[in-house]
C-alpha cells in the first residue's frame, strides 16, 4: 500500500500516454492528420511518435505494481525520458522555425516570432509537464 498516489497517478498517466500512442499509430498508418483544440496529430514522424508513446504507456503501466522498487522506478524514468526526447525535439523544431524571417529578411519580426509558439501542439508537448512528476520520485528514492 506504500505510495498509493504514485501508483494511481502513473496508472492514469500511462493510460493517457498509451491512448495517445494508439491514436497516433492509427492516424499515422492511415496517412491522415487530426487536429482538435490545442492538440494536433500530424507530421512526417507520426507513426514513430505513436510507437514511442505506445511503449512509454506500456512502461508506465507495467511499473505501477511496486513503484518503490528501483527496477520499477527505472521503467517510469525510461518512459518519461521517451516523452522528454520527443517533446524536446519538438521544442527545438519550434525554436528553429521561429527565427528565420520572410523573404528578404534574416530574422522574424517580434509578432511572427511569438505566433509560431501558439497552439496546436503534438501530444508529447501536452504530456511533458505531467511526466515531470517522475523527478519527484527520483529525488524521493535518492533521499530514502
Amino acid at each position: 500500500m506504500k505510495d498509493k498516489f504514485g501508483r494511481v497517478y502513473f496508472s492514469l498517466f500511462g493510460l493517457f500516454v498509451l491512448g495517445f500512442g494508439i491514436a497516433e499509430l492509427i492516424i499515422g498508418i492511415g496517412s491522415r492528420s487530426f487536429a482538435w483544440g490545442i492538440l494536433e496529430m500530424s507530421g512526417e514522424f507520426l507513426v514513430w511518435r505513436g510507437f514511442i508513446l505506445f511503449f512509454a504507456g506500456l512502461f508506465y503501466l507495467s511499473s505501477v505494481k511496486n513503484l518503490v522498487e528501483i527496477h520499477q522506478l527505472a521503467k517510469v524514468v525510461m518512459a518519461s525520458m521517451m516523452i522528454w526526447i520527443i517533446a524536446g525535439m519538438q521544442i527545438f523544431a519550434l525554436i528553429t522555425e521561429s527565427i528565420p524571417g520572410e523573404e528578404g529578411a534574416w530574422l522574424n519580426n517580434w509578432r511572427d516570432f511569438l505566433s509560431t509558439y501558439s497552439p496546436p501542439y503534438i501530444p508529447s508537448l501536452i504530456l511533458l509537464p505531467f511526466s515531470l512528476v517522475t523527478i519527484y520520485y527520483i529525488y524521493k528514492k535518492r533521499s530514502a
